[in-house]
C-alpha cells in the first residue's frame, strides 16, 4: 500500500511516500517559504524523483492539527483536492500524536509542544510500551509556568518536540531534555505512518468530512467577536 503522507502544521512543509510500513522518500522544506508556495511543488518533484504514479497512491495522511490556522487549511484543502480527483481516501491524524511518532521509545514521556501564541504553547503527553503509543494528556493550551510544571511531575526522563526552541532558553526541569533536531520537528513519515495504522483500524471518513483540529480559535475570530460586542 503506497501512502502519501502530509504535514503543514508549522513553519516546516514535509511530503512523504511510504510503501507500507517502509520509507520510500521523504522532502522537508524548512526555508521560509510559505506553503502556498511550496506543497504543490515539493509533491510534484518527489513523484518525479521516485518514479512512482500518482494513480498509484492508496492513502493520504494528512495532519489536522493543532498548528498554524494558514498552513493546515492550505494542507487539507490541497489533500482533498487530490483524494477527490484520485478516488482515493484520505486520513486525518492528529499533529502532537504524529509527532510522537517519531520517537518511538519506551519509557520515555514524550512531550510534543507547538505554539499557541500569546505565551500559550499547545501540549500533549505520550509514551510508548512494548510498541504501543499510551496518551497521558490530550492536547491542551497552556502558559510557559504551567507546562514546566507539568512536566516536572514526572520521575523519568522527558522528551520535548515540536516548537520548543523558545523553552531550551529556559531553567528546565531536571529530567526534560530537548529531542535531537532531527526528530524535534513534525515529519511527513509519522504522519503517513500513523494515518495507515488508523486507516486499518477503521477510522474513516469521506473525503470532505474531515474536520481541523484547532482547539482555539484563531486571532481572526476573537478580533471579530471583541467589535461585535462593541457594535
Amino acid at each position: 500500500m503506497l501512502i502519501l503522507g502530509i504535514d503543514t502544521a508549522t513553519k516546516v512543509c514535509t511530503v512523504s511516500l511510504l510503501r507500507d510500513n517502509e520509507p520510500v522518500a521523504e522532502y522537508e522544506i524548512n526555508a521560509g517559504m510559505t506553503h502556498s508556495e511550496g506543497l504543490l511543488p515539493q509533491i510534484g518533484q518527489i513523484f518525479e524523483r521516485t518514479k512512482i504514479a500518482k494513480k498509484d497512491i492508496d492513502l493520504i495522511a494528512i495532519s489536522i492539527g493543532p498548528g498554524s490556522f494558514t498552513g493546515l487549511r492550505i494542507g487539507l484543502a490541497t489533500s482533498e483536492a487530490m483524494a477527490y480527483s484520485w478516488q482515493i481516501p484520505v486520513c486525518g491524524v492528529d499533529t502532537m500524536k504524529a509527532m510522537a511518532y517519531n520517537l518511538p521509545v519506551d519509557d520515555i514521556i514524550l512531550a510534543p509542544v507547538l505554539d499557541a501564541q500569546k505565551g500559550n504553547y499547545y501540549l500533549a503527553l505520550y509514551e510508548w510500551q512494548n510498541g504501543e503509543l499510551t496518551e497521558h494528556q490530550k492536547v491542551t493550551v497552556v502558559s510557559r509556568e504551567e507546562l514546566l510544571t507539568r512536566l516536572s511531575e514526572f520521575a523519568k526522563p522527558v522528551m520535548l518536540l515540536g516548537e520548543c526552541a523558545k523553552l531550551a532558553q529556559e531553567s528546565l526541569p531536571p529530567l526534560v531534555k530537548l529531542a535531537p533536531w532531527q526528530v524535534r520537528m513534525p515529519k511527513a513519515s509519522s504522519v503517513a505512518l500513523l494515518g495507515l495504522e488508523e486507516y486499518n483500524n477503521g477510522q474513516r471518513k469521506d473525503i470532505f468530512e474531515l474536520n481541523l483540529h484547532y482547539i482555539r480559535r484563531s486571532e481572526a475570530e476573537e478580533l471579530w467577536e471583541k467589535r461585535q460586542k462593541k457594535v
